[in-house]
């Protein structure tokens, strides 16, 4: 039994990392995120890569610490009943309500929409989306070598037209990013703005998803003690970290420079579409967006398989994966068809609430050992961070939605109650506060149980 990975093994298991992280997906948002940030680029990039980068890496090094076989066993140390929600939520987050339809939307806004125009435009995305999620139920229903195929080949393929794409706009920029005025929400306060942004690539929830194949992938290599695999884990995930905070920063600063060609796009799907259009011509914004497409196709099919065996877990006896994989497909097609900018409105709020929750967890997960494993710290840190991640929810949901359910009123509640709610960070004094009563709860009840014992 060895300690620890070769620096060959560790490439492997920092690739293996990267290809499970970065998909198409993760490209809109920091574009985006650019283009709106402009000169305040830096500290947006800086809060960006905080819940892209460092969380998702930690969310996997704490499944290794921990020993848990999967996501449900992990948040179940907050209660039984907890691991089964929380692990649903997280699922179909990252499932069929929105990274899997979002999969297709992205595929379509880069690849067709720039060719069809506006005239046709529902018919043609749902003729799209019809033919993307074909291939995903088949392929889903008959796993086999064609996503290990397009993981080999339209992957790479995807970050070299990504890579010349960056060097190009970087080269002959649309305007100097020190001159491109930012967009009011990030005149101040970009590092926080740049925080939030960054739960749109979900890669914290999926890291708590998918790390256990990580995992595996360490203990095959023949890493066997829980703090060893934790380590050897992050050590991987400090390479993967480290390509990840360079594509996001070179492609936030591409996004910020494009703000002297176009104006601030609706969503980053557009905005990478017109700027691989400016500078690859039609055929390189073709290639662009065929390999995005294949990416994309792949990530769904790996989305759908992990969904359907999860929820053959969570709900045993109801549907086999076989079923599961066909509803969860449907369920995806459906919902691709109100638009990538949709999908994003409406995932931002379930993210505000669902992402507090999974970084207490991964920080729980990291350190329990401190508080010896202690379940009333489990439960009332998670608590800390629920209450206010319910405020964060509302405050985020779609404006015609807030002013019927009298919203702006309980924003309002949230922010005299909670420190830096504006910031988004809401949650972070009351999981403090969890911390405390956890702790005192822990010494009491041993304190208890050893006047028990004697």
């Amino acid at each position: 039994m060895k300690r620890k990975l070769t620096m060959k093994e560790t490439i492997v298991v920092a690739s293996t990392l990267f290809g499970m992280f970065f998909g198409a997906g993760n490209l809109i948002f920091p574009v985006h995120l650019g283009q709106m940030a402009g000169s305040n680029s830096w500290p947006a990039i800086i809060g960006f890569c905080i819940t892209a980068v460092t969380i998702p890496i930690l969310a996997v090094a704490a499944i290794g610490n921990t020993h848990s076989d999967n996501l449900m066993e992990l948040s179940s140390k907050v209660s039984g009943w907890y691991g089964r929600v929380f692990t649903a939520a997280l699922y179909l987050t990252i499932g069929p309500f929105f990274a899997i339809p979002r999969c297709a939307s992205v595929s379509f806004t880069t690849g067709i929409a720039p060719i069809v125009g506006e005239s046709h435009f529902r018919l043609w995305q749902l003729i799209f989306t019809f033919i993307f999620f074909a291939f995903v139920m088949y392929f889903s229903l008959r796993p086999g070598k064609i996503t290990i195929w397009i993981g080999r080949v339209i992957n790479p393929l995807f970050l070299l037209f990504l890579g010349i794409l960056i060097l190009v706009a970087l080269i002959n920029p649309g305007a100097p990013m020190s001159e491109v005025t930012p967009v009011d929400a990030y005149q101040d306060g970009a590092l926080f703005n740049g925080l939030v942004e960054g739960y749109g690539t979900m890669d914290a929830i999926a890291g708590l998803a998918f790390g256990i194949v990580i995992i595996n992938v360490v203990r095959d290599l023949g890493v066997e003690k829980d703090g060893d695999v934790a380590r050897e884990t992050l050590k991987s995930g400090i390479f993967t970290g480290i390509l990840m905070f360079i594509i996001y920063m070179l492609t936030i600063i591409m996004g910020a420079q494009s703000r002297g060609l176009f104006e601030v796009s609706d969503n980053g799907g557009i905005a990478l579409t017109q700027i691989a259009g400016h500078y690859l011509g039609g055929i390189g914004s073709i290639v662009l967006a065929l390999t995005i497409t294949f990416a994309c196709l792949k990530t769904a099919i790996g989305l759908i398989t992990s969904c359907g065996e999860m929820f053959v877990k969570l709900i045993p006896g109801k549907l086999n994966y076989r079923g599961w994989a066909m509803f969860f497909t449907l369920f995806s097609f459906i919902v691709s068809n109100v638009g990538l900018t949709a999908i994003i409105n409406y995932a931002v709020p379930v993210l505000m609430l669902l992402y507090p929750m999974a970084t207490v967890l991964v920080i729980m997960a990291l350190c329990e050992k401190l508080f010896g494993k202690s379940k009333y710290v489990y439960g009332w840190v998670t608590l800390g961070a629920f209450i206010p991640a319910v405020f964060d929810f509302c405050k985020t949901l779609p404006e015609g939605i807030q002013n019927a359910l009298h919203i702006p009123a309980l924003t309002e509640l949230g922010r005299s109650i909670f420190p830096f709610f504006d910031l988004g960070l809401g949650w972070v004094v009351p999981s403090l506060i969890g911390l405390v009563i956890g702790l005192v709860l822990t010494v009491i009840m041993r304190g208890k149980d050893k006047k028990a014992a004697a």
